[in-house]
């Protein structure tokens, strides 16, 4: 196969994934939301700091001014930046700037676009719980349906 065929099959396989998520049905603004007030009903109180002891395991931002940090799979925390720091929800990559290995509230920052944001508060995440209830949620409708009527 070409180079043209598979650039061209990409860029439609592209287009169909943009096309299928414009279309979910959920406006931008309203999925924001949601995702953000998920994340807080399962944050606990703001903590100090916290620390790992390898790279963090990635990031995901839920509002212009939070994002929330895995250090490992099922260890998660919501960290707000004080603001004027708010390109979180457009943010590429980004960067923490701990102190050996802690992540320290009103000390240490995360790097942004050019910005470095001082982090406000830290909340400790019970991401464990989260899935397993999503997980329950996601299984509640199937199992009130009629077998064999699929």
């Amino acid at each position: 196969m070409s180079c043209s065929r598979i650039c061209l099959r990409a860029a439609s396989l592209l287009a169909a994934a943009a096309l299928l998520a414009s279309c979910s049905g959920i406006p931008l603004k309203e999925r924001d939301a949601a995702e953000r007030a998920r994340f807080e009903a399962y944050a606990g109180k703001p903590i100090d700091h916290f620390t790992w002891l390898t790279g963090y395991d990635g990031w995901e931002p839920i509002s212009r001014d939070q994002l929330v940090i895995w250090t490992d799979i099922n260890q998660a925390y919501l960290v707000t930046v004080f603001r004027p720091c708010t390109d979180l929800m457009f943010a590429r990559r980004i960067a923490l700037h701990p102190t050996a290995n802690t992540l320290y509230a009103h000390f240490d920052s995360v790097h942004v676009e050019g910005w470095n944001c001082i982090i406000k508060t830290i909340q400790p995440v019970d991401y464990k719980r989260m899935q397993l209830d999503l997980r329950q949620k996601r299984a509640a409708p199937k199992a009130g349906k009629p077998a064999g009527n699929g």
